[in-house]
């Protein structure tokens, strides 16, 4: 992929929305369209363009439409004119089968014409929604968007923000107004809140990274479902060991990403969601030059469980990388779903149901890595091969079970650890019984619950190759939105 700046860039300013497209856009492709429409219910106050700009173009010499909206002009705010330009842009995305890409900066629907603005969100609304699972539709939030302004990034399916940026349904004064509350843009509806929410996927510090972003992102996105990505040259990862990465111990700490940089090209690799449900990594990467999408348990953080919020960042996760045609990755190393009355209240079944139903689903090849253990419910919610993995491979250390051994004698043995004289010491022992007969690798790889065992080092190999055995696989065609969760 190529990297570019079409203008002599303002890093640490705003850009105008022309500025932006051109950011976003090869040099010299942007063309505009509707630059002439005005709004005839805004009088004298009426402009060229009401407000925002409307283009296509390429990014990397792939069609793209996309659109800026001009918060100069009312506040960016949407009417009925507005709407059309915005409209139009989606339906040509639709027709043309190409991504869309959207700078968002809006006042919500516009005051003075009432209820033609709010239908106008009505009908951007739908188009987003027809376009769902369709082809890629990227958000890139640049300053304050209210109402519908929030809204219309939440049906895309990715959405960037930057640094100045904030989205919300009612704003600040109508905050203070209704509820008393004296509240900031930034408290209201900011990066740190929305980053931590999951309604905005990856954050910026500038307009400037936020567009590259959106190029990235493309890069690793086919031009419309039905295709793939473009194949880049193999790039092999950074020198290292996996099993020196993740370690050995099944309740030690490490950090999932150092393993996903030495199996994936060139150690590189975008991630979605980062600071939300952060027990879990999403990531579009390259393998041996082929687009894929990763999802991998995170024991850096409640060591690597599952819970409401993970499981719904993963299935939408899961829906994106189906609905465009990404194989996936699924590196796995969770001790089961988060016990007790927070996670039970906090609907953990409906949210678990929800990752069960994406894997089971999908219909693109997937590859499930046991690397260290998979327990319970977890076992068969990351993609275990009776939920539809093309191949599961797991490391020789690997434990696959019901549950951890210590917990399971607990329950199995209690009474004879409790009568015991040294009853950690017994514990211990029976623990150890119980992970070799029950838990070993081995035990389930015999069963057929496991294709291969595979040394840590020969992953990525492994991997790649099973990703080639693949590649021709039929996937029955079916319809399919990637709704928001």
């Amino acid at each position: 992929m190529t990297r570019h700046l079409a203008l002599a860039p303002r890093p640490h300013e705003r850009l105008t929305p022309l500025e932006r497209l051109e950011v976003l856009c090869d040099p010299g492709s942007v063309r505009l369209t509707r630059t002439g429409v005005r709004s005839h219910r805004m009088g004298e106050k009426a402009r060229a363009g009401d407000g925002v700009l409307g283009a296509t173009g390429m990014v990397d010499g792939r069609a793209v439409a996309c659109f800026a909206q001009d918060a100069s002009y009312a506040g960016g705010s949407l009417g009925e004119a507005h709407a059309d330009t915005i409209v139009s842009v989606l339906e040509l995305a639709g027709r043309a089968r190409m991504p869309v890409v959207g700078f968002v900066e809006s006042a919500g629907a516009r005051m003075q014409e009432g209820v033609a603005a709010l239908s106008g969100y009505g009908r951007i609304f739908r188009a987003h929604t027809a376009l769902s699972g369709q082809v890629p539709q990227i958000s890139v939030v640049c300053g304050a968007s209210a109402g519908g302004g929030s809204y219309a990034p939440a049906l895309t399916d990715v959405v960037i923000m930057t640094r100045q940026a904030s989205m919300f349904l009612t704003g600040p004064g109508v905050v203070q107004e209704v509820t008393g509350e004296d509240v900031t843009a930034d408290e209201l509806g900011g990066p740190r809140v929305h980053q931590a929410n999951g309604v905005c996927h990856a954050v910026a510090e500038t307009e400037v990274d936020a567009a590259l972003l959106a190029r990235d992102l493309l890069d690793h996105l086919p031009q419309h479902t039905g295709t793939e990505p473009q194949r880049w040259p193999t790039v092999p990862p950074p020198e290292g060991r996996l099993d020196a990465v993740v370690p050995s111990e099944p309740r030690k700490v490490y950090d999932v990403r150092h393993a996903i940089r030495l199996i994936v090209d060139g150690g590189r690799w975008v991630e979605v969601g980062e600071r939300w449900a952060r027990n879990v990594v999403t990531a579009f990467a390259r393998l041996d030059g082929r687009a894929i999408g990763v999802v991998a348990n995170q024991p850096r953080y409640i060591g690597g469980v599952l819970d409401a919020e993970s499981a719904a960042k993963a299935a939408r996760f899961v829906r994106t990388c189906d609905a465009f045609g990404l194989p996936l990755l699924v590196l796995v190393d969770t001790p089961g779903f988060l016990p007790g009355t927070g996670q039970e209240k906090a609907g953990v079944i409906r949210h678990g149901a929800k990752l069960v139903h994406a894997f089971a689903a999908a219909t693109v090849p997937t590859v499930t890595v046991v690397t260290r253990k998979a327990f319970g419910g977890a076992f068969i919610a990351m993609n275990s091969k009776e939920l539809g993995a093309d191949f599961v491979f797991a490391w020789p250390a690997a434990q696959l079970g019901v549950m951890g051994a210590q917990q399971a004698v607990g329950i199995i043995n209690r009474r004879e650890i409790a009568a015991d004289p040294q009853p950690v010491r017994a514990r211990d022992r029976l623990a150890a019984r119980y992970a070799t007969d029950n838990l070993a690798v081995g035990a389930a790889a015999e069963q057929g619950f496991v294709d291969e065992i595979v040394p840590p080092g020969h992953t990525r190999e492994r991997v790649a190759a099973a990703l080639d055995t693949l590649a021709t696989a039929h996937r029955p065609p079916r319809p399919t939105r990637n709704i928001p969760l």
